[in-house]
């Protein structure tokens, strides 16, 4: 499913496992930028925003790199975002139960592939930074990306990828050990 932010309802429809291509503007923003954030307020509109959790490489203003840094970092963090009207965060790895519920009826989360940070940045155009002062890591980039390839990860209605991989995994654990230890 193409998609254009800001974003609105559509997103609602969207299901863990879907495959997205997001297109229009994003904003980076990791740890020091959420902090900022909560202190003196979103330097931009959020309604219907999409966040990337990316610190990344920026030269003669131009995005070279931006791969997706860990989203449970700021899982203590995101629920003022979702508040102000945020629709989707974007990152890798998932994040907690608390955010997932916190998602329901109102935002997703997509996921990029970490290690793919140049085919992220092949999608992206800089357009402003807030926060520079932060350093290049951390400030809030506004970048505009065209047709950025990323898959739901967990959506609208609590679906959760990785929740569901972690529960099979689990599974398979358990069957594993319970197999070994009635062969000793």
């Amino acid at each position: 499913m193409k998609l254009h932010t800001p974003l609105g309802d559509e997103i609602l429809s969207l299901r863990a496992g879907d495959s997205v291509l997001l297109s229009g503007t994003l904003y980076t923003a990791r740890d020091e930028a959420h902090l900022r954030m909560m202190e003196e307020g979103i330097p931009f509109d959020p309604e219907g925003a999409a966040i990337y959790h990316c610190g990344p490489v920026i030269q003669d203003n131009r995005v070279i790199a931006a791969g997706p840094t860990t989203s449970a970092r700021m899982n203590p963090l995101s629920g003022f975002l979702l508040d102000r009207g945020v629709r989707c965060l974007i990152g890798k790895g998932g994040m907690s139960k608390e955010v997932s519920a916190s998602l329901r009826g109102r935002a997703v989360y997509l996921a990029f592939t970490g290690g793919c940070a140049a085919l992220a940045a092949s999608h992206m155009k800089l357009s402003g930074v807030f926060y520079p002062d932060l350093g290049m890591a951390e400030a809030v980039w506004v970048i505009e990306v065209i047709d950025l390839p990323l898959v739901v990860g967990i959506d609208a209605d609590g679906g959760d990828l990785f929740s569901d991989v972690d529960r099979r995994a689990r599974i398979r654990f358990e069957a594993w050990r319970a197999r070994s230890h009635g062969h000793e």
